[in-house]
């Protein structure tokens, strides 16, 4: 679904992702594991448009996506989350989600001045959509709520449903079970088994070794910006280079 050749990012003399080649695999969770400052979400910043690499191409769809901006790489159906949860708090949660689909419409300054009949319907399609995406995370009940009032982890449920809104084919998470407890995490993982059960293609970086052990189909695992391994969970377990420079041995296959 999505091919990385070479990727490269430079930030000065800093080479933050260093000539990593893998692919995201259509229909399957793919795993991005690796110590603080592997360069996980700068190899995200770099899918998503946030930044252009210093060299290497991304393909998605067989289009090359390398050179795109963030809206246009959202627009041919590539949506993400981030580390740090970030919603209008003094807005309704379905308020925050009607924006998601607004990259779907086509309405301009003249529609709103005139009050046309396109911005009524668009705007009809983009608050049912946004419902949508709040059911499947399982927050319907909360679509009035303001979103400063939910926990933090309805919070990640509503980035999620944020990242649904938009229609993606493939969906990048970014450390989605971050700062949730244990009972959370796991209801999280489960959500994510539904999205991939849906028919999408997810994306993912964390640090939480047994929610990735237990859910990723496959797994990149990074270090000083470099691929160091790749491979199936029971292969990423075993593998030397990866315990010693991550996982440590209590999570070896032994």
């Amino acid at each position: 679904m999505l091919k990385v050749e070479h990727l490269t990012k430079k930030f000065g003399g800093n080479v933050a992702v260093n000539d990593v080649s893998t692919t995201v695999e259509r229909g399957k969770i793919n795993a991005i594991i690796g110590p603080n400052g592997a360069g996980k979400t700068t190899f995200f910043n770099l899918i998503s448009g946030v930044h252009k690499p210093t060299s290497g191409t991304l393909t998605f769809e067989g289009r090359d996506i390398t050179t795109l901006r963030t809206d246009e790489i959202a627009r041919l159906r590539i949506s993400r989350t981030f580390q740090a949860t970030t919603l209008f708090d003094m807005a309704s949660v379905l308020d925050n989600l009607i924006v998601g689909h607004r990259l779907r419409t086509r309405s301009g300054l003249w529609d709103v001045l005139v009050g046309s009949n396109r911005l009524k319907e668009e705007e009809r399609v983009c608050r049912e959509k946004a419902r949508d995406a709040l059911d499947f995370v399982g927050l319907a009940h909360m679509e009035n709520r303001m979103a400063g009032d939910i926990t933090q982890e309805q919070r990640k449920r509503v980035a999620f449903a944020l990242a649904l809104a938009t229609e993606p084919t493939l969906v990048l998470l970014d450390e989605p079970a971050g700062g949730v407890n244990p009972e959370e995490t796991w209801g999280l993982a489960d959500l994510i088994r539904k999205m991939v059960k849906s028919g999408l293609t997810v994306c993912l970086i964390e640090h939480k070794m047994d929610m990735i052990m237990s859910l990723a189909d496959k797994i990149l695992v990074l270090s000083y910006g470099e691929k160091i391994a790749e491979g199936t969970p029971a292969e990423i377990r075993s593998n030397p280079a990866v315990i010693d420079a991550y996982l440590g041995a209590e999570h070896a296959d032994v």
